[in-house]
């Protein structure tokens, strides 16, 4: 049996952000001087956590926050990043480069919600979702190839305390304790969204008490995090999922020292 953590992290805020102004994958705009500040924060908030592996969105917003998390870290600086364009943003067709009014307007001619509608050239939600489970089960096969017979030490990786200790509330540990495997993924908003919807109402995760399905389900705001851990357990055909919880969703305590106008850029446009 082995217990991993995956800890996704929206990328930092870019001008189109700013601008409100969807990007999708057509458009790659780099981090913008708010947004490498929020990276620089994530990194500092997250620096202790000793990640065994480190996967990016292959989009420039997502690498350079991925690149400033690992520059921050004090165990996994020297870990490979995997650029995975399975991780990529949501494709928004039409409407990349556009505000997001545009989409709205769009949808509403549909007869849709903005959330539910795709766009001439675009992916469904249920096309982003095929993408995340895709990028689960490649990650659980590799780990069931490098962990698999003899699981991972929790205290190898330096991080993790004793499974007995839980960490405070609101800790950058919170969620670590007993599990001996350590995953980023630096993603999007949108993309983000449709992998939290998955791992609670397809795979079951367990929730925090006292957490609200309208909390768990909100825009995940720029270099927000949220955490899940997984219990996987040996079968025939490698590691499977026997257990998933999680720990906290679109959580951005490492953003309080910015100013609100830094803070609040780009919340909801991806």
């Amino acid at each position: 049996m082995v217990t991993v953590s995956l800890t996704l992290v929206r990328h930092g805020e870019t001008q189109y952000n700013r601008d409100k102004l969807l990007q999708g994958q057509g458009v790659d705009k780099p981090l913008s001087e708010t947004g490498v500040k929020q990276a620089e924060a994530v990194g500092k908030y997250l620096r202790d956590n000793a990640f065994n592996y480190v996967f990016s969105s292959n989009l420039q917003r997502a690498i350079h926050t991925a690149e400033i998390i690992q520059r921050n870290n004090t165990h996994c600086s020297g870990t490979e990043m995997v650029l995975d364009p399975l991780l990529r943003e949501r494709g928004f067709g039409v409407a990349e480069g556009h505000p997001k009014e545009h989409l709205k307007n769009m949808a509403n001619a549909a007869g849709q919600s903005c959330r539910d509608f795709t766009p001439p050239g675009g992916e469904t939600l249920d096309q982003v979702k095929l993408r995340f489970k895709k990028f689960l089960k490649a990650l659980f096969q590799q780990l069931s190839v490098e962990h698999g017979r003899a699981g991972a030490s929790v205290a190898a990786n330096g991080s993790a305390a004793a499974a007995s200790e839980e960490a405070p509330v609101g800790s950058a540990d919170d969620g670590l304790q007993g599990a001996s495997v350590h995953a980023l993924v630096v993603s999007h908003g949108a993309y983000i969204r449709v992998a939290i919807k998955h791992l609670v109402e397809d795979l079951k995760s367990s929730l925090p008490a006292g957490a609200k399905m309208s909390q768990v389900f909100s825009p995940c705001p720029n270099t927000g995090i949220n955490r899940f851990v997984f219990t996987l357990s040996p079968s025939e055909s490698g590691m499977v999922l026997s257990a998933a919880r999680c720990c906290f969703t679109n959580r951005k305590d490492h953003l309080e020292y910015l100013t609100a106008a830094e803070e609040c850029g780009g919340k909801e446009v991806v």
